[in-house]
């Protein structure tokens, strides 16, 4: 593995921006050199488009170069991204990295069980290795092994994690296996808050973070999305908890990944990492009130995005603490 650094942290007069656990300043990415949406889940993923015709060379292009122009937008806004390279030609949603890893505050990592077979093969060692260089990890506590036993857990697509609050919600669906969330939420010491969750046509939605977005002072959320109107009462009571502002997504925005989008810690404060298409998709109302707490910042992954998930899914954050030696950025291959 090989590491290029691009500079060490330097000291500021300037009051550090105040920081939240639900905000991570440093994250990891995957730049793909092939790229198509993966025929072997688009079975139970509404959100997949279909290919265009044309080479497949021509979508790989386009896709490297969204991946390269998110990665320059959030250094210069100031986020800690660790770029890695995928040159397989197997790995279809390699771009999707938050799905087989996470990590937790306290040096802790869990490596998840995937649920389409194409798809295991995402799991890198290599990135593991980064995180213990750069990070103090204190564990990795490996579910894939689970597989075997078909029980999944998608990492963070399968749940939205609500640090401060300490919930792991999680919609039912082929890749959230409810045995292994409460596995999870013991380990990580989470509670669980499990709902069924359908999209405009009445099909269960795939992954629970195209339908919810966790910040630390706003939530983004398909209320209409949870049929069962108790548990969906009792979803934004508790997303609310704390005086946090929940803006509920119709199920168009949604469709648009409006709900895809994750809190990051910039060098100014935090920003709202989001796709070009969730921030059109948004009303001027909704817009203000996630602006008056953090900054929006549009990122523009088309391609990608027909592949079923938008910029949430290819953004791993790391909630770990960094090692006194480790540098700011970089990329690995």
């Amino acid at each position: 593995m090989r590491m290029l650094i691009w500079g060490a942290q330097q000291e500021s007069q300037t009051p550090m921006p105040q920081t939240s656990l639900q905000a991570p300043a440093a994250v990891i990415m995957i730049r793909p050199h092939h790229f198509r949406p993966n025929a072997e889940t688009a079975r139970d993923n509404g959100f997949q488009s279909v290919a265009p015709k044309g080479s497949e060379e021509a979508m790989t292009r386009r896709a490297y170069d969204e991946v390269t122009g998110a990665v320059e937008t959030l250094r210069e806004a100031g986020v800690d991204v660790t770029l890695f390279e995928d040159v397989r030609d197997d790995r279809p949603d390699a771009v999707f990295p938050n799905n087989w890893f996470s990590t937790h505050p306290g040096g802790h990592v869990a490596v998840y069980p995937m649920y389409s077979q194409n798809r295991r093969i995402e799991r890198r060692q290599d990135v593991l290795e980064l995180l213990k260089t750069r990070f103090r990890v204190q564990d990795i506590i490996d579910y894939s092994g689970l597989e075997q036993d078909g029980l999944f857990l998608e990492g963070t697509g399968a749940m939205v994690l609500d640090h401060v609050e300490r919930v792991a919600y999680a919609a039912r669906s082929k890749r959230t296996s409810e045995v292994l969330l409460e596995r999870f939420c013991t380990h990580f010491n989470y509670e669980p808050m499990v709902f069924d969750a359908h999209d405009a046509a009445g099909l269960p939605i795939y992954h629970t973070n195209v339908l919810m977005c966790i910040g630390t002072d706003v939530a983004l959320i398909g209320l209409d999305t949870i049929l069962d109107v108790a548990r969906r009462e009792e979803i934004h009571e508790r997303l609310a908890r704390g005086g946090r502002d929940v803006i509920a997504l119709s199920h168009a925005q949604i469709a648009d990944f409006a709900g895809n989008a994750i809190e990051l810690q910039g060098r100014d404060g935090r920003i709202l990492a989001m796709s070009r298409r969730a921030v059109d998709a948004l009303e001027p109302e909704q817009r203000w009130r996630i602006e008056a707490h953090l900054k929006i910042l549009p990122l523009d992954i088309p391609t990608i995005e027909m592949a079923g998930g938008s910029v949430r899914c290819t953004i791993a954050g790391i909630h770990l603490s960094p090692r006194p030696t480790a540098s700011l950025q970089g990329e690995a291959a």
